[in-house]
């Protein structure tokens, strides 16, 4: 579900008015009546990564998620971009902050836009340095899989998915490549 619009102006509180800016824009947006600021609603960037362990990526790192949604099922290391960081940053803090893992940061591997919920998730991969991890209070267990132990039926999160099932599929070819696609 996307968020709704803003209904009061962050600059000076007044109730804002849904409706088409004087600027010449061509989108409705939340507009306040007093200040004139227009509000944009803009999509929310999900970073994370796939740390992998053992012979090129035998081994992916999956952390059982504490929180909602999807508390109880198993996730990339991942969440939302936080000002005044890259999404590499944001990406490094998401491991570090859910598996308490020590790993080299690589380029990155899966974008994805999810228009239907205002996102883009950006995947980058990462390399383990050791199989030793303290995740954070978000997550219940934090552990390596290969590609036949991951519990498919229990995965939170379509992107997660599909990042995995990119991942598998370019480790079989020995190579791998940069994925961007659209989630419907």
């Amino acid at each position: 579900m996307i968020r709704p619009p803003a209904k009061h102006c962050r600059n000076c509180g007044t109730a804002v008015e849904l409706r088409l800016p004087d600027d010449g824009d061509t989108k409705t947006r939340a507009v306040c009546p007093a200040c004139h600021t227009v509000h944009y609603d803009n999509p929310l960037l999900v970073v994370g990564t796939v740390p992998v362990w053992g012979d090129a990526g035998q081994y992916v790192l999956l952390c059982k998620r504490n929180i909602e949604p999807r508390r109880g099922k198993w996730t990339l290391p991942a969440g939302f971009m936080e000002l005044n960081e890259t999404t590499a940053e944001g990406a490094a803090r998401e491991t570090d902050e859910e598996a308490g893992a020590r790993f080299e940061m690589g380029g990155i591997f899966t974008l994805m836009n999810v228009s239907r919920v205002g996102q883009v998730h950006i995947y980058y991969h990462a390399k383990l340095l050791s199989d030793h991890f303290l995740p954070g209070h978000e997550t219940m267990e934090a552990r390596l899989f290969t590609e036949e132990e991951i519990p498919w039926d229990e995965i939170a999160f379509r992107t997660v998915r599909e990042t995995l099932e990119h991942h598998f599929a370019d480790r079989r070819q020995g190579r791998f490549e940069f994925h961007a696609f659209d989630i419907a």
